[in-house]
């Protein structure tokens, strides 16, 4: 059974304000009543969320907390008291962050990227936005070109920070990019160089996929997004031009170019629509 994960368990006996589950080596593990499934009865297995509640205990839940043990996750502060801030979990309980597990003074209302751990001594789940310290802890063995799953961390004035497959730091250039990213975000991504030192590079595209392909595929997501029609062509101003797709004229009338060759896109006269 592993803490603050989901675990398959299996029904033991019920009681009047829930019911008990096979939590191995000799433990029952509660779920509350207003969490039980209709129809359930002893024996079924139940897929179900294990933490401690605030008085160390073990219970069980059906719920689906926002993130679990070994994950990144951006959430929001609740609250934040003598002990820490508190992070709106899903469940009925709030997750942890400890003033030592700070990396700056955490505010309500505000969103954070944290990983979420089980503390070593009080096996109690909590969170931390000291993110290096969860990173980079083995060499990096990626191949040039190899699909990998990104988190985005931040903005620096090179680019994008990005955890890379839940274990190392990468970075993504603001001259590769073709759209707005946000922290939290969640996207494939591509290794582009693992250099001397060990910093790895990535890119959202693979090998090969130029700015015109990643300013074409905006342009057909606007489409769609405004119905199939856009009031903008390669007649338009290059101001205009700039604050939808953050491109100059030039690279905007080739993308627009590309497509109207592979017979995406119709050019009119008031502007383009997709085929």
């Amino acid at each position: 059974m592993d803490i603050g994960k989901y675990n398959k368990l299996k029904v033991v006996k019920f009681v009047d304000f829930g019911l008990y589950l096979d939590g191995g080596e000799g433990r029952e593990i509660l779920l509350p009543k207003r969490y039980v499934p209709e129809n359930v009865k002893e024996g079924d297995e139940l897929e179900v969320f294990i933490y401690k509640d605030n008085e160390d205990r073990l219970i069980a839940t059906t719920e689906h907390p926002y993130g679990t043990v070994g994950e990144f996750q951006l959430m929001k502060v609740k609250e934040v008291s003598k002990a820490g801030a508190f992070l709106e979990w899903g469940i009925m309980k709030d997750l942890l962050v400890p003033f030592r597990e700070q990396k700056t003074a955490m505010k309500p209302g505000e969103y954070y990227l944290v990983y979420i751990y089980a503390d070593f001594i009080t096996k109690r789940i909590v969170a931390s936005t000291r993110i290096d310290k969860f990173l980079d802890n083995t060499p990096p063995d990626y191949e040039r070109n190899r699909e990998v799953d990104l988190i985005i961390a931040g903005e620096t004035d090179l680019g994008y920070k990005a955890i890379i497959n839940n274990s190392h730091w990468g970075l993504l250039y603001h001259n590769e990019i073709f759209r707005k990213l946000s922290t939290g975000e969640r996207c494939k991504g591509y290794i582009k160089e693992v250099r001397e030192d060990d910093k790895i590079d990535v890119s959202l595209y693979p090998a090969g996929y130029s700015r015109i392909d990643g300013i074409a595929q905006q342009i057909v997501a606007a489409l769609e997004r405004n119905g199939g029609s856009l009031p903008v062509s390669d007649k338009s101003d290059a101001d205009e031009i700039y604050s939808l797709f953050s491109c100059s004229k030039k690279s905007f009338k080739m993308a627009i170019g590309a497509l109207y060759k592979k017979k995406i896109i119709s050019i009119e006269k008031h502007g383009i629509r997709k085929v």
